[in-house]
C-alpha cells in the first residue's frame, strides 16, 4: 500500500511541475525599467485599432499583455511597453 501512495504522490508532483511547462504566456518584451513604459490603456487603444473587442489587460513579465476578440475568436496580445510594438499573438 506505501508504493501505491508514493507512486501517486509522484505522479501528482510530476503533473503539477508538468502543467508549468503548459503556461503559454510571452513574457520577455522589453528591458528599460517600468518608470520608463508607456501607459498599459496605449496598448490597449493599438488593440482595439487592430480591430480587437478588448475584454482585459495585464502586466505579464516585462510585457502588457491585451485580451482580445476578434472575429469571434479569443486573441493573447503581447506588446511592449517600450515602445508598444506587438511581440506575440497566441489564439486560444
Amino acid at each position: 500500500m506505501t508504493t501505491i501512495v508514493r507512486t501517486g504522490i509522484a505522479a501528482a508532483l510530476l503533473l503539477g511541475l508538468g502543467s508549468a511547462g503548459l503556461a503559454d504566456g510571452y513574457k520577455d518584451c522589453t528591458k528599460i525599467d517600468k518608470a520608463s513604459w508607456k501607459p498599459a490603456s496605449d496598448a490597449e487603444a493599438k488593440a482595439k485599432a487592430a480591430g480587437y473587442e478588448v475584454r482585459k489587460s495585464k502586466v505579464e513579465g516585462s510585457c502588457y499583455e491585451v485580451y482580445g476578440v476578434k472575429d469571434g475568436k479569443l486573441f493573447e496580445l503581447f506588446y511592449s511597453p517600450e515602445d508598444l510594438s506587438l511581440k506575440h499573438t497566441i489564439a486560444k
